[in-house]
């Protein structure tokens, strides 16, 4: 949908002139700002006192250098970013990836998601992101390890318990936080909840791991009561194998449906049996290998070359779990085409905004990333609380919290799409829902 109202177009030209090469950030503004014109009928204050001006705008963006010694001895330059978007309503939170498309507007779009993602969660948490150009495939141990010290090194003068509390993203899993952490703690002499994802022998919270894609599972859920349906008998289809995808599988299966495929960057498997997840964690979490290799444990089971044929699969529901962009108009036209009831991202904006307006054209059900994958951020902010508290609560009582969190998320999304006039979709209620709470905050604390 194109904006109409006035200030709304000038400040996205605004916005496109001063952020220029930045695709995907001017994507995510658009978006919210087309979500925001019947609020700000209503509210015309938000507009009078700059309150979206400045939330479109970061409060800081931090760009370094991270040089670091290969194992042939080699000096390694990279960059690292730290975009601390808003904090309004608590420390900046968000995640760190490493990755080589990672640069300062990948980032930026990824931290103003995370504005709203984490105001929606309803705990007190601010919107940030970021990471480096680095690629930890194909390196050893140690040079991760030394690459994450040189990172830190830098980055730790900026972060802290209350100021900036990063997470783990793609490339960045267990090993990399515990080498963050490491050189944190050694360089400020202070055992905080600086970082989140930790591993549970120093501060990790039970549950972290499986947040996302559970939390993904928790929120289609809800969708599916709402229209008198479930996960029972569905047939799914997963994209990704990384954390998100593996336990969106899990409970997706837990909850009564049957994935039948998952995908990595190179290709994906089709297994119409059922994703034997055993194998997969195998595979990916213990011997770090591609997808493929699935077919050492199932023979029968397709694989093919190029990850978006996945989306060519016939299913009930679809959980793109991999990246941002991954579904197209083509492959959202394919996944109509072939009966699919209810697309939930748990990617950050996996899905382009020709492909959201496909789905929602052709009355397939679709939930927003910044509401559906939400679970993986508020278990960190739930790590957070146990780590000021020196405390831990067991698996089952932070994933009861997740649930509820999730269902939450979705009734006040759902409830403000309907206050607004859009009932049922997501998108608009996610936004809505989302930059409320923040905005009003942004006005009670004189920031604009």
């Amino acid at each position: 949908m194109a904006l109409k109202n006035e200030y709304l177009i000038g400040l996205m030209e605004r916005v496109e002139k001063r952020n220029g090469n930045e695709p995907e950030f001017h994507q995510a503004v658009r978006e919210v700002l087309e979500s925001l014109e019947p609020v700000i009928e209503k509210r015309p204050d938000f507009v009078e006192k700059g309150v979206i001006e400045s939330i479109v705008e970061p409060e800081r963006i931090i760009k370094f250098r991270v040089p670091w010694i290969d194992d042939n001895g080699k000096v390694q330059v990279n960059r690292g970013f730290r975009v601390q978007f808003n904090s309004a309503i608590g420390p900046y939170k968000g995640g760190l990836r490493f990755h080589p498309s990672v640069n300062e507007g990948i980032i930026k779009f990824l931290g103003f998601e995370q504005i709203f993602k984490n105001s929606l969660t309803g705990l007190p948490i601010g919107g940030g992101k970021g990471g480096s150009d680095f690629d930890p495939k194909g390196k050893s141990d140690m040079e991760v390890m030394k690459f994450c010290q040189s990172f830190m090194t830098e980055l730790s003068k900026y972060i802290g318990a209350d100021t900036d509390v990063p997470a783990g993203d793609i490339g960045v899993g267990a090993r990399e936080i515990g080498y963050l952490f490491g050189q944190y703690k050694r360089i400020r002499d202070e055992f905080t909840g600086v970082l989140t994802g930790k591993g549970l022998t120093y501060g990790g919270s039970l549950a972290r791991k499986e947040a996302t894609g559970y939390g993904l599972c928790y929120f289609t859920n809800e969708m599916l009561k709402d229209k008198g349906m479930s996960f029972e008998g569905k047939t799914v289809v997963v994209s990704g194998s990384g954390n998100v995808a593996i336990y969106a599988t899990e409970k997706a299966t837990q909850l009564g449906g049957k994935v039948v495929a998952l995908s990595d960057s190179n290709g994906y498997i089709y297994d119409k049996n059922g994703i034997d997840l055993k194998a997969v964690k195998q595979i990916k979490e213990v011997e770090r290998k591609r997808i493929k290799e699935y077919l050492n444990y199932h023979p029968e089971a397709e694989y093919h070359e190029g990850c978006s044929g996945i989306w060519t699969i016939k299913c009930d529901i679809a959980l793109p779990c991999a990246t941002q962009n991954e579904i197209n108009e083509e492959s959202a036209k394919a996944l109509v085409a072939n009966g699919v009831m209810l697309v939930a991202e748990g990617a950050n904006m996996p899905s382009t905004p020709e492909a959201i307006a496909t789905f929602q054209s052709n009355g397939v059900f679709f939930g927003p990333a910044k509401a559906a994958n939400a679970g993986g951020v508020a278990t960190s902010a739930l790590e957070m609380s146990q780590n000021s508290m020196r405390y831990s609560w067991t698996f089952e009582e932070v994933d009861a919290k997740l649930h509820d969190i999730m269902k939450n998320i979705y009734k006040n999304a759902s409830a403000a799409a309907k206050e607004y006039g859009y009932e049922d979709n997501l998108v608009y209620g996610a936004n809505i829902a989302g930059f409320l709470k923040v905005a009003e905050t942004m006005l009670a604390h004189g920031a604009c």
